[in-house]
């Protein structure tokens, strides 16, 4: 049965759906020898799909993994760095590296806490992109006393790179301090750097940022560096709640809830 490009690419755990639609448009992936084109359909029990020229076995899907890493700080959310630092996949055993596995969405280097690492690309489209909305849970630490003005702005949503962020729900968490202000942040998008880029615009240098939750699946007692497999019913819930509607949502205490990570 003949199927997008891109998103058999995505079933295969070649890359995401939007990275194959990258390598499509920079001229990577050809079709029976003649360069694809985004929206194009091909057959994998019939058609010849090769990426940098590297013939690719399509006929059978391979096995998919689901992972929820606690990411420590200092290693990057990408599979190889040319600067060499420490990458998610080292976290992993030398047997899981070549499955195609790949980090569901991003943590800066200076952030640590939930990461879901997957070779399913059509799963990391499905949280990942902008229309899913698929919340997501922070403990952050900032320089300085939050205002009240200043927390209804942020959870009000500011201008960035000329657009609006979405509301989010943001609380002061426990007491602050002389120099510092804990938060609870729940997002439903995920531009880059987006707290740091917003707590600087407002003010506030991020100080710590840790990542408790994605959607209703906890970090818990995971330590720093460990992994473990996500079960089938997170793997379900996680899939309904990217349905939702990203101005709707709100996070259930119980993520929120419990000892400041810091």
């Amino acid at each position: 049965m003949a199927e997008r490009l891109q998103k058999l690419l995505a079933q295969h755990g070649l890359a995401s759906r939007r990275k194959a639609e990258e390598w499509i448009i920079a001229g990577r992936v050809t079709v029976n020898g003649v360069p694809a084109h985004l929206g194009q359909k091909v057959d994998p029990d019939h058609d010849q799909v090769a990426v940098d020229q590297r013939l690719l076995t399509l006929q059978q899907r391979p096995q998919p993994y689901y992972l929820l890493l606690h990411k420590p700080l200092g290693m990057v959310s990408t599979c190889a760095d040319p600067q060499g630092r420490p990458t998610v996949l080292d976290a992993l055993p030398p047997e899981l590296w070549c499955l195609g596995l790949h980090p569901v969405g991003r943590l800066d280097t200076y952030s640590s806490g939930a990461l879901i690492l997957t070779n399913d690309g059509d799963f990391t489209y499905r949280l990942t992109h902008p229309k899913h909305g698929l919340a997501k849970h922070y403990r952050v630490r900032v320089a300085g006393r939050v205002s009240p003005d200043t927390l209804a702005t942020w959870q009000q949503g500011i201008e960035l790179d000329g657009r609006l962020t979405c509301p989010a729900q943001v609380k002061i968490v426990g007491v602050p301090g002389s120099r510092h202000t804990d938060l609870a942040i729940t997002l439903w998008e995920g531009r880059n750097r987006q707290i740091r880029r917003v707590a600087e615009v407002l003010g506030h240098r991020v100080l710590r940022l840790h990542r408790l939750a994605i959607g209703s699946v906890r970090l818990g007692n995971l330590q720093g560096g460990a992994y473990r497999s996500l079960s089938t019913g997170e793997i379900k819930a996680l899939l309904a709640e990217s349905d939702v509607s990203p101005t709707l949502p709100r996070p259930s205490p119980q993520v929120l809830a419990g000892t400041s990570p810091f």
